[in-house]
């Protein structure tokens, strides 16, 4: 039985409509990357024809999406705070306790880099979204314990370590004077204080929660 034009017509539309919301998706997507890579080199100030030529996309492209720079400030803020928080996850499945726990930590670097590069922008946002903050806050504490916790559980960090100090020790990096090597400086830190939480590890380690 022939199958009607309007019938092929309506199938070729849905076709060309599904393909076009991929390829924005995909723009969309690809803006988000860039942001968080050139807002971590170049801070709020960056530009955003700056950041759709290294997308590959117009100006035009980036607006349609993010009508504002607080707008897609907020999406990469909450994009870096969820790939930190399932990074928690993933980390753990492959790698040592201790492992996982420093590989994190170095990607709470790259994480506080971006967050500095926006702090302009994320006080605006904190005035309008109060809650856009303790919502991801909570998650990166609770990411950083369980991370902690399964490495004194393990015995592969010192049994007297609490996961809110190692997270303070962490956040000092956000004061950090910035400056050109402030990213060398910050992973060097984090080797240190990994060298200071794997010293003593399993003398009299106590199980997480004791």
């Amino acid at each position: 039985m022939a199958v009607e034009p309007s019938v092929i017509a309506e199938t070729k539309n849905a076709v060309e409509t599904k393909r076009l919301r991929a390829d924005a998706q995909r723009n969309r997507d690809r803006l988000v990357e860039v942001a968080a890579a050139v807002f971590a080199e170049r801070g709020i100030d960056a530009s955003l024809e700056e950041i759709a030529r290294r997308a590959g996309v117009g100006i035009g492209t980036l607006y349609r999406h993010f009508p504002t720079r607080e707008h897609l400030v907020e999406v990469v803020y909450r994009r870096e705070a969820e790939g930190l928080c399932a990074a928690a996850g993933e980390l753990a499945e492959k790698h040592p306790s201790d492992v996982a726990l420093e590989q994190w930590m170095q990607r709470f670097v790259d994480y506080i880099a971006t967050k500095r590069g926006l702090a302009t922008s994320l006080r605006i946002l904190l005035t309008t979204n109060s809650t856009l903050f303790s919502d991801t806050s909570g998650r990166v504490s609770q990411a950083l314990r369980q991370l902690v916790e399964a490495a004194v559980a393990d015995g592969t960090i010192r049994g007297d370590v609490d996961a809110s100090d190692v997270l303070h020790a962490l956040s000092g990096i956000y004061s950090a004077p910035d400056t050109p090597e402030w990213r060398d400086r910050s992973r060097r830190l984090v080797k240190l204080l990994m060298d200071g939480l794997r010293f003593g590890a399993g003398k009299g380690a106590k199980k997480a929660g004791e």
